[in-house]
C-alpha cells in the first residue's frame, strides 16, 4: 500500500551538497540531478543510507510476503465485498440506518481492493514505480481515504446501535434512513477532504540505481508538510473515534445486561448479548490489528524524523503494519453479519435455499428411478 519514510529531510547547498540529514549519516556525499520532471539523487563513498534503504526495499519480506498477502486479501475480498453491496442494495428493499452504514463501508473496501494491484506490481517489481505521479498519489489516498472511511462509518455504527439499544422509542425519530444517508455522505466529504494533502503532495522519487520510489522519499518541505498533516489528523480520524467506539459498545453491553436483571432471559435477549460481544470483538480486533499499529508506527516515524533520529529499527515493521492495514476489507464482512439482522437473514436464505435444492436433485432422482421403465 503506502510507505512513511523513516527518512527525510534533505537539504542542500549551492555546490549541491548535503548541509542537513536528520538521521546522522553525514559520512556520504550527495549531488542533486534532475531528470525529467523527477528529482535524482546521485551518491558517492561507502555504504551507509541508502544502501540501508535498498536492502529494506529489496527484502523478500517486502517483495514476496507482503504481495502474496495482498493477493490473499483481493481473493478473500471481492467475493466477500460484493456479496454484500449487493445484497445491501438489492435484496434488502427496507432499509434500517444499520444497512446503509454497512453499505457504504462494503461500497469503500470494494473501491480500495480494486486499487491494490497497482501495490502489488510496485512490491513485486522491487518496489520500483512503474506508473504515473497521479497513480501514486491516488493509490497513498485511497488508502488513508479507506481507512478514515472504516473508522468514521464503525463509529457512526457503534453511536447508532447504543441509540437503538438504549433509547429505543425516542430514538425512531433520530434514527432515520435520510439521516443516515446524510451523515455517510458527511463521512464522505470528510475522508476526501482528510486526503486533500496527500493529494496536493509530491510523492515519487526516483534514485540513481533505484527507480522510483512511490510514497517512502520526500524533500524536506513535502516531509514537514507530511509531519503536520499526521499530527492534526490522527486525533480526529483515530483516537477520537476509537474512544466513541468503546463507550459505545461498553454502554450497549452494560444496558444489555440491566435489562437481563430486570426482565425473564430468553434467547432473543441472550443473542442479542452475544452478537453486541462479537461486535466488540470484532470492532476492537480490526483496531488492534489494521489500525493501531501503522498509525502507531507512522506517528512514531513522524517524531523520530523530526527528532533526526534514525528510522530503521521499525521501518520494516511499519511497512507489514500498512499492509496488515488492509485486512480490514476482508475483516468487515463480520461486521456486515453481526451489525445487521437484515443482511443475516439475506444470507441464511441463500445458503437454506441452496441446500434445499441440493436436497431436491437427490429426490428428483430417485422419482425418475421409479417411473424410468429402463
Amino acid at each position: 500500500m503506502v510507505d512513511f519514510p523513516s527518512f527525510t529531510n534533505l537539504t542542500f547547498n549551492d555546490s549541491g551538497h548535503m548541509e542537513d540529514f536528520p538521521f546522522g549519516f553525514l559520512n556520504r556525499t550527495f549531488v542533486t540531478k534532475y531528470k525529467g520532471n523527477n528529482s535524482v539523487v546521485a551518491y558517492q563513498s561507502q555504504t551507509t543510507y541508502f544502501d540501508k534503504f535498498v536492502l529494506v526495499i529489496n527484502d523478500k519480506m517486502v517483495t514476496r510476503v507482503i504481495p502474496s498477502i495482498y493477493i490473499f486479501i483481493i481473493i478473500l475480498s471481492l467475493p466477500l465485498n460484493g456479496l454484500a453491496l449487493v445484497t445491501f442494495t438489492c435484496k434488502i428493499q427496507k432499509k434500517k440506518p444499520g444497512v446503509i452504514y454497512l453499505s457504504h463501508l462494503a461500497c469503500v473496501d470494494l473501491l480500495f481492493t480494486l486499487l491494490l494491484p497497482l501495490q502489488i506490481h510496485y512490491r513485486l517489481n522491487g518496489s520500483n514505480w512503474k506508473f504515473s505521479e497521479a497513480a501514486c498519489r491516488l493509490l497513498t489516498a485511497a488508502y488513508y481515504g479507506n481507512m478514515y472511511c472504516s473508522i468514521l462509518l464503525m463509529m457512526c455504527m457503534s453511536v447508532d446501535r447504543l441509540l437503538a439499544v438504549a433509547f429505543p422509542v425516542a430514538s425512531l425519530t433520530w434514527r432515520s434512513t435520510r439521516k443516515a444517508t446524510f451523515i455517510c455522505t458527511l463521512v464522505w466529504l470528510l475522508a476526501l477532504a482528510g486526503t486533500v494533502p496527500l493529494l496536493s503532495m509530491k510523492q515519487t522519487f526516483t534514485f540513481q540505481n533505484l527507480e522510483v520510489t512511490c510514497f517512502e522519499m520526500f524533500d524536506y518541505n513535502t516531509f514537514k508538510t507530511l509531519y503536520f498533516y499526521v499530527l492534526s489528523i490522527l486525533p480526529c480520524v483515530f483516537f477520537l473515534p476509537l474512544i466513541v467506539i468503546l463507550v459505545s459498545y461498553s454502554t450497549i453491553i452494560y444496558v444489555l445486561c440491566a435489562k437481563r436483571g430486570h426482565s425473564v432471559t430468553s434467547s432473543s435477549s441472550s443473542d442479542s448479548r452475544r452478537r453486541a460481544a462479537i461486535m466488540v470483538t470484532a470492532v476492537l480486533t480490526e483496531f488492534v490489528v489494521c489500525f493501531a499499529p501503522s498509525n502507531g508506527i507512522l506517528l512514531y516515524h513522524c517524531v523520530r524524523s523530526a527528532m533526526k533520529s534514525q528510522g530503521w529499527d521499525t521501518y520494516l515493521a511499519y511497512l507489514m503494519a500498512v499492509c496488515l492495514g488492509t485486512s480490514s476489507v476482508f475483516l468487515d464482512p463480520l461486521l456486515y453479519y453481526y451489525g445487521s439482522s437484515q443482511y443475516r437473514e439475506q444470507i441464511h436464505s441463500v445458503f437454506l435455499g441452496c441446500k434445499a435444492k441440493r436436497a431436491d436433485v437427490p429426490s428428483n432422482t430417485t422419482q425418475n428411478t421409479h417411473t424410468n421403465p429402463i
